[in-house]
């Protein structure tokens, strides 16, 4: 009975060993094959904060000429948030952009994983990815701009509560982050207007920065508020864009898959009217749409029409 026990035991020790080299190897492998993905959200990210530090310094800094001519704060945000969305718009529609699927955002990556379009591994190097970009981003940023951006009228572009605290934060932040994904799901699978996904989440950036910045700083991304809370050493209502963000995506999505089936959700780019490989659980090859970049359409699957 004992010898039989312990056979039993290292039976069991053996079988767990080798699920775990799998895993390993299936990790491993998955690194080797979508490495560029990667390295392309954090380049995306990074190129964001970067931009956003620079406009910043240029609209807000006390030595800024552009700071003095232009006096209204909500003048000088509106033109910050327009900076920002060409700046996401510009890297959505990049090379690099098209193949990645330009997420930029953890909360973004969570949302499509949840939806069954990307790969539990390749989440988990995404949105590690989009942290180290966010980070490198801003630090890039304090090299080439030096103390300006650390005044404090600058802050490394730093987004923390508003006078009103972070109840109204978090709230804001939820409901900035639920329509930005309802925008990008509802456009990213029509046929009408896929192809322009990007411009309206770029429009919705610029938006937000304008009119709800000064309720939260407008971040819907806990990898762009941890770029710049580190080097300012900002923590205020951290928690807020940890939590927040992620819950009003995954929000939005919930709504969509019971307003319209799991089905309805063709991939996790934002763009993906082009050549560029896709890693994600795809279904555009097999649309109207991606059938007819290779010249051969499937009447029996398509982007729906509204």
């Amino acid at each position: 009975m004992e010898i039989r026990t312990q056979r039993s035991a290292g039976t069991q020790a053996e079988i767990l060993r080798s699920a775990s080299a799998h895993r390993l190897e299936n990790i491993a492998n998955t690194f080797a094959a979508h490495w560029p993905e990667y390295l392309m959200e954090a380049a995306e990210l990074g190129t964001f904060m970067l931009s956003a530090c620079l406009f910043t310094v240029v609209l807000e800094h006390p030595a800024s000429a552009l700071r003095v001519a232009i006096a209204s704060p909500m003048l000088r945000r509106v033109l910050i948030g327009l900076a920002m969305g060409l700046t996401a718009i510009a890297i959505i529609y990049s090379p690099w952009g098209k193949q990645s699927g330009a997420h930029l955002n953890p909360s973004v990556t969570l949302a499509f994983l949840r939806l069954g379009k990307v790969a539990p591994v390749d989440a988990a190097f995404y949105i590690a990815a989009q942290f180290i970009g966010g980070i490198a981003g801003v630090v890039l940023a304090a090299v080439l701009l030096g103390g300006t951006v650390a005044d404090k009228a600058v802050r490394y572009a730093v987004t923390v509560p508003g006078p009103r605290g972070t109840a109204t934060a978090f709230v804001a932040e939820l409901g900035i982050s639920f329509l930005l994904m309802t925008a990008v799901l509802n456009s990213s699978n029509s046929a009408r207007v896929a192809r322009f996904t990007g411009v309206i989440a770029g429009v919705l950036v610029a938006t937000f920065i304008s009119l709800e910045a000064p309720f939260s700083g407008m971040s819907m991304n806990p990898a762009r508020t941890l770029g710049s809370a580190l080097p300012s050493r900002l923590w205020d209502g951290l928690w807020v864009y940890f939590t927040a963000p992620p819950l009003g995506m995954l929000l939005a999505s919930e709504l969509y898959v019971r307003t319209r089936g799991v089905g309805a959700v063709i991939c996790a780019k934002l763009h993906h009217h082009n050549n560029k490989r896709c890693i994600f659980n795809c279904g555009y090859a097999a649309t109207n749409i991606g059938a007819s970049m290779s010249g051969a359409v499937n009447p029996s699957l398509s982007l729906k029409e509204t």
